[in-house]
C-alpha cells in the first residue's frame, strides 16, 4: 500500500485533493500495519497499544472517507468550522473511548493476551459510526450524480461508491464472521486488510484510468508545449522541474537533470561576454538576465536568446524560468537586410509586432495575477497587497474610510436548483452590477467562493452606508437568465460595513495584524446581517 500511495504521488501534481486523499489513504494503511504488528509481540501491553493505534485509524477512516468524499464531490465549500466540528465530534468521542477503553467497555483479552479478544459495547458503537459515515457519503454522492454534472464527474463518484463498497463488504464479512459468528465459523484473519488492499488498488487503478488528478497538470503541459519558445523551469539548487517540447527537440534534457548555467554556455559561442549574464544569473537579490548564443551541429549552426527570469518569494531565490527563443531565422534576415532597405525596414516591424505580442502578453499574466478569472475583479492578494500601504497611509494621517464585506444569500440553493453553470453566472452578474453602483476610486474584490470585499477610500459613515444602501438595491434589481426558457433568478446580499473615520484610527505596527482585525470585524458584522434575517446591512464595531 506504501508502494500505491508513492506511485499515486510520484505521478501526479500534488493538489489540495491529494493531500485529502493522502490523509485517507494513510488512515487505510494503518489498519493491516498494527494488525500485523499484533501477531509480532507477546506481551499483552504492547498488542494493546497496536490493537488501540490500529482502531483508532479505523475510527478515523470514516471522518476522512467522508471528507476525501466531500472534495471529491466538488463540495468543499460545506467544510466550514461547524460543519468540521459536527463531522469530527463522533470520531473524536471513538478515538477518546477506544483510548481510555473504560471498564474494557471496547475491547477485553482472552486467554491473557489480544491475539484473542472479546468486544464491548463500545466497539459496536463504533461500527455503527462508521456505517453512518458511509451512508452519508453515499447520499452526497447519489444526490451529486443525481444533479447535473460532468461525465468525469460521474466516473469519479462511481469509482469512489465502487471503491468503498468493496472495503465495506469485507469489513462486514469480517464483523460477521470473526465476531458474530465466531462460535460457529472458523477464524478467517484478515479480511478487513484484503478488502483494504483490494480497494486501494481499484482506487489507484481507477485514479490512473480516468485520471482524476491530472487535470491541472494536463491543462499546464498543454499550454506550454504550445509555445514557439523553449521553456525550463529550475528549482533554487538548479535542477530541471519541467521543460517543455520545443526545448527537449533543442537540448538533450528531462525533469530531474542538474542544469548549471556556467557548464551549458562554456562550450558555447556568445554575443559579447558571459560575465554580465552570469553575474546578473547569481546575483543577490536576483535580477533578470539576457544573452543570445550559438548552438552547433553537423555544421548547422542556431542562434538562440536565453532569458533568465528569477523566480523570488520575499525576496529569497526559489527558482528560475529560462526562455529559449530560436532567432536564427531573424539574424539571417537581419544579416541580408543590410543590402536591402526595405526588407530591413519590413522586417523591423515584424520584430516591434514580436515585442509588443510578447508585452501584451506579459501584461495579460500579470492581469491574470491579480484579478478572479471569473468576474474579472480584483482577487483577495492582490487586495490585501494594495490595503497595507492604504491602510497605513489612512491611518497616518487620519483619512477616514470603508469596507464592505458581502456575500450572495442563499447562493447554495441556486447551485443546487440550477446547477453551477448557473451559479457562476450569478456571481459574475452580481460583481458587474456592483461594479455599476461603485465610484471610479472604490476597488472591488471577489473575498472567496460568493463573498466580495469593496475599498472606499475617502468615505465616512454616512457615505458608506448610502453607497452599500445602493449596492443593495441594483443586485435585488439585478435578473440573471438561468437558460431555461425565460426563467430569471434575482439574488440578494448581506452586507457588513465597517467604517474608520477621522481620529479614531490608532498608531500601527503591523498592518497585517490590523488588516485582519478590521476584516474579522466587518466578517462578524456580515454574519449578524445573514442571521437576522439577510438582505441587511449591518454595521461593525468601530475600531478603537
Amino acid at each position: 500500500m506504501l508502494v500505491l500511495l508513492l506511485y499515486v504521488f510520484l505521478n501526479n501534481t500534488v493538489t489540495l485533493l491529494h493531500k485529502v486523499y493522502l490523509l485517507f489513504h494513510s488512515l487505510l494503511m494503518l489498519w493491516p500495519l498494527c494488525q500485523f504488528a499484533i501477531s509480532t509481540v507477546s506481551e499483552p501491553v504492547y498488542q494493546l497499544l497496536f490493537l488501540k493505534a490500529s482502531y483508532v485509524g479505523l475510527a478515523m477512516l470514516g471522518l476522512g472517507w467522508m471528507v476525501f468524499t466531500i472534495f471529491l464531490a466538488g463540495k468543499s465549500y460545506y467544510l466550514n468550522r461547524r460543519t468540521l466540528i459536527l463531522l469530527s465530534a463522533p470520531t473524536l468521542l471513538m478515538v477518546l473511548g477506544i483510548l481510555l477503553n473504560p471498564g474494557n467497555s471496547f475491547v477485553a483479552p482472552l486467554n491473557g493476551g489480544y491475539v484473542r479478544r472479546d468486544y464491548g459495547p463500545l466497539f459496536w458503537v463504533m461500527v455503527v459510526v462508521l456505517l453512518a459515515y458511509v451512508a452519508l457519503s453515499f447520499v452526497l454522492i447519489l444526490n451529486t450524480l443525481g444533479g447535473r454534472v460532468a461525465p468525469r464527474h460521474k466516473r469519479q463518484m462511481k469509482m469512489a461508491m465502487t471503491g468503498m463498497s468493496i472495503l465495506m463488504a469485507f469489513a462486514l464479512g469480517d464483523v460477521l464472521v470473526n465476531i458474530v459468528l465466531a462460535s460457529i465459523l472458523p477464524i478467517i484473519p484478515g479480511l478487513t486488510s484484503a478488502g483494504i488492499v483490494l480497494s486501494t488498488f481499484y482506487f489507484v487503478v481507477a485514479i490512473q484510468r480516468h485520471r482524476v488528478f491530472e487535470i491541472v497538470r494536463i491543462a499546464q503541459s498543454n499550454v506550454v508545449d504550445s509555445m514557439s519558445t523553449g521553456v525550463l523551469v529550475l528549482d533554487e539548487h538548479d535542477v530541471v522541474l519541467e521543460a517543455n517540447k520545443v526545448l527537449r527537440n533543442l537540448l538533450d534534457i528531462r525533469a530531474g537533470d542538474r542544469f548549471t548555467i556556467e557548464e551549458f554556455l562554456a562550450p558555447l559561442q556568445t554575443e559579447g561576454s558571459m560575465e554580465p549574464f552570469v553575474h546578473a544569473y547569481r546575483s543577490d537579490p536576483p535580477m533578470p538576465a539576457q544573452i543570445e548564443i550559438t548552438l552547433g551541429e553537423d555544421n548547422v549552426f542556431r542562434h538562440v536568446v536565453v532569458h533568465c527570469e528569477p523566480i523570488a518569494e520575499r525576496s529569497r531565490l526559489v527558482g528560475r524560468v529560462l526562455t529559449f527563443q530560436d532567432v536564427s531565422e531573424l539574424r539571417l534576415l537581419v544579416e541580408a537586410s543590410r543590402f536591402q532597405n526595405a526588407a530591413l525596414q519590413e522586417r523591423n516591424r515584424a520584430l516591434i509586432a514580436m515585442q509588443d505580442e510578447l508585452y501584451q502578453v506579459n501584461q495579460k499574466l500579470e492581469y491574470m495575477a491579480i484579478t478572479d478569472g471569473l468576474t474579472g475583479c480584483f482577487n483577495r492578494r492582490y487586495l490585501m497587497q494594495q490595503l497595507e500601504h492604504e491602510v497605513m497611509t489612512n491611518v497616518r494621517y487620519n483619512i477616514p474610510f470603508a469596507i464592505f464585506l458581502f456575500d450572495i444569500d442563499l447562493f447554495k440553493s441556486i447551485n443546487d436548483t440550477y446547477g453551477h453553470l448557473v451559479g457562476d453566472e450569478v456571481i459574475k452578474s452580481t460583481a458587474e452590477a456592483v461594479k455599476q453602483s461603485l465610484r471610479r476610486t472604490d476597488i472591488l474584490a471577489r473575498y472567496g467562493g460568493e463573498e466580495f470585499t469593496v475599498y472606499l477610500p475617502h468615505t465616512n459613515r454616512e457615505q458608506a452606508f448610502m453607497l452599500a444602501e445602493r449596492v443593495k438595491e441594483i443586485v435585488s434589481s439585478n435578473r440573471v437568465a438561468t437558460g431555461y426558457d425565460d426563467e430569471t433568478v434575482a439574488v440578494t446580499i448581506s452586507m457588513g460595513v465597517l467604517t474608520v473615520e477621522s481620529g479614531e484610527g490608532a498608531r500601527v505596527d503591523n498592518p497585517k495584524i490590523y488588516l485582519r482585525d478590521l476584516f474579522a470585524k466587518a466578517d462578524i458584522a456580515l454574519y449578524e446581517a445573514k442571521n437576522g434575517g439577510r438582505n441587511r446591512i449591518v454595521a461593525a464595531e468601530p475600531i478603537a
